[in-house]
C-alpha cells in the first residue's frame, strides 16, 4: 500500500483512525483518496462516483473530523432521496463515529412519526440525515433550524432531481447559513446536476473517479426480441438457465413492476415489486426480505431501487432499457461486487437499438448480442430462496437487541444458531431470517415462549 493511500496520511482525529483500524479499513478507495483531502481543507466538492465506491465514508469522515460533540446543536445536514438510503447512511456514520463520545445522529424522513422526530430534536442532535420533504416540513414548523450548520451534503443527488426535489433542495439551502461547506455526490452527471452545483456551491472542486463498474467481472448480455411481449418468457428462460440466488429486474413503470412480479410468482418464483406507490412499511418489508435472502427476485423501478446497497446480488435484468447510458452502468453495477462475477441481461426490440449505441460508447468491450431462441423454455422452472423472514412485534422501543432474539430462538425455540440469518431491529418491529426448514419451529417456539421475559406477536413477514 502506498503511503498516500493510507488514512494516516490525513489529519484525522486519533479516535477516527483507531476506529478505521478496528474496522479493517486498510486503504482509501479512489473517491476517498481524491475527495477527503479537499473536504478536510474546507472546499466545496462535486463528486461523481458509483454506488459502493465508499463515498459515505468520504464525506462522513470529513464532517466527523470537525464535529464538536459537546455542542448539541446541528452541525451537519445530509439529504438523501429515500428513507432507506438515509437510514443506511446514518447507520454507516454511527459505525464511523463509534469511538467519538456522545455523537448524536438523527434521521428525519417521511414514513415515520413526525411527533417522535420533533421530540428527539428537543434533546439535540449533531448530524441530521433526512429526505427533502420531511426536512422542509419541520423547517416550516420551526421545529428544525440550521443556524449552526457547517456541512451540507447531497447524497445520490441525481436521484433527488429525478424525484422532483430540485426546488426543495434550493429552499432548504436558503435556510442554511451563507458560509457553509457543500458536498454534492452523484452517480451520474446530467446537466441538471451541473446547474444545481452552480446554484448551491462556491468554487466547487470537481472530482470524477471510480465512475464505471469493472466490466471484467460483469458478464453483460443483450437479447434482441421481436416484441415487448416476449420479455417475460425470455426473463423466465434466463432465470431458469442461470438460477441466480438473488437478482433485480429493472422496469420503467410501476405498473410493469407489479405485472412482472405477479407473473413470476405464478411461475413459482418468489418475487416482489417495489415502487413509489408502496407504503413505507411495505417497502421496508420487501427490502428486508431481499436483504435476508428470503426473496429471489426484486422487481423495481430506478427510483425505488436507489439506495439499495446489498452485497451478493448475482444478476441484474434490464427488462426495459434505461433512457440514459449512465443509468445502465448504475444498474448493472449492483452485481459483480467484492471480486465476484456478476451477470447483467438486457432485453430490447428493434426500435430501441439506438440506445445500445450510447451504452456501447461508455463500455470498453463490444456488446454481446444473443439470440433468445438459444435459451431453453423455463416452463417447469421454480426459484425458491433459502431463507424465510419472520417478524416480531417488538423493536428498539422495547429495548430488544439481536442477542435477545437469537437467545430466544436457540433457548425457547431450540433452533440451531446456524439456521438463523440476519436480524434487523427497527423501532417497533424486528425481522429475522430463518432457514426454510426451521422457520415453522422458530415461529411456534417464539409464540409459546418469551423474549426478555415478554411475549410478542410472531409471524411471517
Amino acid at each position: 500500500m502506498k503511503k498516500s493511500d493510507s488514512f494516516y496520511s490525513l489529519k484525522l482525529k486519533n479516535e477516527l483512525l483507531k476506529n478505521l483500524d478496528e474496522l479493517k479499513f486498510i486503504s482509501m478507495t479512489p473517491v476517498q483518496k481524491e475527495a477527503l483531502p479537499v473536504i478536510l481543507k474546507g472546499s466545496d466538492v462535486v463528486a461523481q462516483a458509483k454506488t459502493g465506491s465508499g463515498k459515505t465514508a468520504a464525506f462522513g469522515l470529513g464532517l466527523l473530523n470537525s464535529l464538536n460533540p459537546t455542542n448539541k446543536k446541528i452541525q451537519s445536514l445530509i439529504l438523501c432521496p429515500t428513507r432507506e438510503l438515509a437510514e443506511q447512511v446514518a447507520k454507516e456514520l454511527r459505525t464511523l463515529a463509534r469511538l467519538l463520545k456522545n455523537v448524536k445522529i438523527l434521521t428525519i424522513c417521511g414514513g415515520t412519526s413526525e411527533y417522535h422526530q420533533e421530540k428527539s430534536l428537543l434533546h439535540g442532535a449533531n448530524i441530521i440525515v433526512g429526505t427533502p420533504g420531511r426536512v422542509l416540513r419541520l423547517l416550516s414548523k420551526k421545529t428544525l433550524t440550521f443556524d449552526t450548520c457547517e456541512y451540507f451534503v447531497l447524497d445520490e443527488a441525481d436521484k433527488m432531481l429525478d424525484m422532483g426535489f430540485y426546488q426543495d433542495i434550493l429552499d432548504i439551502k436558503n435556510d442554511l447559513p451563507s458560509q457553509i461547506q457543500t458536498l454534492l455526490f452523484s452517480a451520474t452527471f446530467p446537466d441538471e446536476i451541473k446547474d444545481l452545483s452552480k446554484n448551491i456551491q462556491q468554487d466547487a472542486v470537481d472530482i470524477k473517479v471510480d465512475t464505471k463498474h469493472d466490466e471484467d467481472i460483469i458478464n453483460q448480455s443483450f437479447y434482441k426480441l421481436d416484441s415487448h411481449k416476449d420479455k417475460l418468457s425470455t426473463l423466465i428462460s434466463v432465470l431458469a438457465q442461470y438460477k441466480p440466488e438473488r437478482s433485480i429486474v429493472f422496469c420503467k413503470t410501476k405498473q410493469i413492476t407489479d405485472t412482472v412480479a405477479s407473473k413470476l410468482r405464478k411461475q413459482g418464483i418468489v418475487a416482489e415489486s417495489i415502487h413509489g406507490d408502496l407504503m413505507q412499511n411495505e417497502r421496508t418489508n420487501v427490502l428486508t426480505q431481499f436483504s435476508n435472502k428470503s426473496l429471489s427476485v426484486l422487481v423495481a423501478t430506478d427510483v425505488a431501487a436507489r439506495g439499495i446497497d446489498i452485497q451478493g446480488i448475482e444478476a441484474v435484468f434490464n427488462f426495459d432499457l434505461p433512457y440514459e447510458a449512465e443509468s445502465y452502468t448504475h444498474r448493472v453495477g449492483r452485481t459483480g461486487r467484492a471480486g465476484r462475477v456478476g451477470e447483467a441481461f438486457s432485453f430490447f426490440v428493434e426500435q430501441e437499438e439506438f440506445r445500445l449505441e450510447s451504452i456501447e460508447n461508455i463500455m470498453t468491450t463490444p456488446l454481446v448480442i444473443k439470440d433468445p431462441s438459444e435459451l431453453s423454455p423455463g416452463e417447469d422452472f421454480t426459484l425458491v430462496p433459502p431463507m424465510e423472514t419472520i417478524y416480531i412485534s417488538g423493536g428498539k422501543k422495547n429495548k430488544l437487541r439481536p442477542g435477545d432474539i437469537l437467545g430466544a430462538l436457540v433457548g425457547e425455540a431450540e433452533i440451531n444458531p446456524d439456521d438463523v440469518g440476519s436480524i434487523s431491529i427497527l423501532n417497533v418491529v424486528s425481522y429475522v431470517a430463518i432457514k426454510k426448514e426451521s422457520v415453522d419451529q422458530a415461529i411456534d417456539g417464539l409464540r409459546n415462549g418469551k423474549i426478555k421475559n415478554r411475549r410478542f406477536k410472531v409471524g411471517f413477514a
